[in-house]
């Protein structure tokens, strides 16, 4: 499966977001899908996933009720909806999948670039 992530910009700080990334190839549906980001100086960090099926989400404690992952299967794209936008939300944001729910994520896309004016 290949991804393509899309949706970054500039946005001042309280604002909103929803980040997209398109998958395509290999059947979507089978892929559990993932958001990770980078801020500048920073190692890449977990944001938030989902499994195959939807039916579980993740989020990291910095996220919590202000993040929400989703998907769609008719248009094989995962969604990143961003509120209330803090400044420490300034990262590059990639989006990943992998095809078991227990290993590392392994196939990432290109980043989008967020961010966050304060």
């Amino acid at each position: 499966v290949q991804l393509q992530a899309s949706g970054g910009g500039l946005v001042q700080a309280g604002g909103s977001l929803r980040l997209s990334c398109v998958a395509s190839g290999r059947t979507f549906r089978g892929y559990h899908m993932g958001w990770f980001r980078q801020a500048p100086g920073k190692e890449r960090e977990f944001v938030a996933a989902i499994t195959w099926s939807g039916s579980t989400t993740d989020y990291a404690d910095a996220v919590k009720g202000r993040f929400t992952i989703s998907r769609d299967y008719a248009k094989t794209t995962v969604y990143l909806q961003m509120n209330s936008l803090k400044p420490e939300d300034t990262a590059v944001y990639y989006c990943a999948a992998k095809d078991s729910y227990y290993s590392n994520f392994d196939i990432w896309g290109q980043g989008t670039q967020v961010t966050v004016s304060s």
